[in-house]
């Protein structure tokens, strides 16, 4: 007899990927020039020369054993100490390779974070708007998410909110900075005052309280800004990290879960990732990229493609009448619809072969996420088409 709980999943397709399959149907029809797709998050500048030729070096010179054979169970240690001193020398943290823990990518990270300090009937919380696979990943550890209401005008924390979500079954507060889908950033000022809360409440609840930090658009930021370090605020802290935007390497699957070595039990947190592997079939990612990212741990693609992507994104959306918070980092805005159905604004946009998630799935309804990962001039001739929508559907707009 097959498992009901999966069989039940097949009608809970993800809305990103539905919306992406219809635009590529699309584009299969009339062509890709015609089509513009602003539905899933898929990085549009490429991986650095540097990692290209990393790899044809280890191809071409390391020991076949080395890249093709398997990694130890918590990693490879070159790797997970290139890691640790990239941490260490950017946000003036003292991890070592024993709190670094390689993953296939941000869910994998997200995937051990979670298991290893929840346990079934406990509580994760959340803030809107938030990355929707979030469900499944937290309710495939038996436990329950609980989603705090936004606040729309920066997209910080409501604390009022959070606070009066706050309960002794809680056990880790999810966060995702900058933000997917609303593109923004939380400041050192909220970083802080969450982190002073959870404090509190540990002491309240008599247990620990982690924080979840899930980060894999960090280095995605805008006007010189960098992202402040949540670990660096709160030592209950699990960072979750891909190279998939930072290195654009989305399909090589290698990111990482690094421990605050100041967390309670850090010594034996990445052992138990391992364990935790077993039982849900991880065991590590590639040999080849751990050992090839190593060797280009603080580079990133070109990413400035993003920031000119926005600010014409951006300064389309205001001019054409629509109430938006400017992003602060990522390749997503976050704009509120103009009628008060998203999902039917989106259904009108596809109309004009324009397509971009409601955000119903993200936890509010009421916007669109857009993600600008496109070519520059594609996205020129996207707003074009923006414009021809929105004049000939809602009217000319001040």
């Amino acid at each position: 007899m097959i498992n009901e709980k999966y069989k039940a999943m097949l009608g809970e397709k993800s809305v990103i990927r539905m919306i992406s399959e219809r635009a590529a149907a699309r584009r299969a029809e009339i062509g890709a020039d015609e089509v513009f797709d602003f539905s899933i998050g898929n990085p549009s500048v490429p991986c650095t020369p540097a990692f290209t030729n990393a790899v044809i070096d280890l191809y071409e010179n390391e020991a076949p054993s080395a890249l093709h054979g398997y990694s130890p169970s918590v990693g490879i240690t070159s790797f997970r100490g290139a890691v640790a001193d990239s941490l260490n020398r950017r946000f003036g943290m003292d991890y070592t390779e024993q709190h670094i823990f390689p993953t296939s990518g941000a869910t994998g990270s997200l995937a051990h974070a979670f298991r290893a300090v929840t346990k079934p009937g406990d509580e994760v919380l959340t803030f809107a708007p938030f990355f929707p696979e979030y469900i499944p990943y937290v309710e495939g550890t038996g436990t329950t998410l609980t989603v705090v209401p936004p606040d729309t005008t920066a997209f910080q924390i409501d604390f009022e909110a959070f606070e009066r979500a706050l309960n002794p079954n809680v056990a880790v507060v999810l966060i995702n900075t900058p933000n997917n889908p609303s593109g923004a950033a939380y400041s050192a000022a909220t970083l802080e005052r969450l982190a002073g809360i959870l404090r509190d409440k540990q002491t309240e609840y008599g247990h620990d309280i982690f924080i979840v930090s899930d980060e894999p658009y960090r280095e995605i930021m805008f006007d010189g800004a960098a992202q402040a370090y949540p670990a660096k605020f709160y030592d209950n802290t699990l960072t979750c990290y891909s190279f998939s935007k930072s290195l654009s390497l989305p399909g090589e699957r290698i990111g990482y879960v690094a421990v605050n070595p100041r967390a309670t039990d850090a010594d034996v947190l990445v052992p138990m990732f391992a364990q935790i592997s077993r039982t849900i079939g991880h065991n590590c990612p590639s040999s080849t990229m751990q050992l090839a990212v190593e060797r280009v741990i603080d580079d990133t693609s070109d990413l400035s493609i993003y920031e000119a992507n926005m600010n014409l994104l951006y300064d389309a959306l205001v001019d054409l009448g629509f109430e938006v918070v400017r992003p602060s980092g990522t390749f997503y805005i976050f704009p509120k619809a103009l009628e008060e159905d998203a999902n039917e604004f989106a259904r009108k946009a596809m109309e004009y072969d324009l397509f971009m998630v409601p955000s119903d799935s993200f936890g509010m309804p009421g916007y669109l996420r857009l993600s600008y990962c496109v070519e520059t001039e594609h996205l020129r001739k996207a707003i074009v088409r923006l414009r021809q929508f929105v004049t000939e559907v809602y009217g000319e707009r001040e």
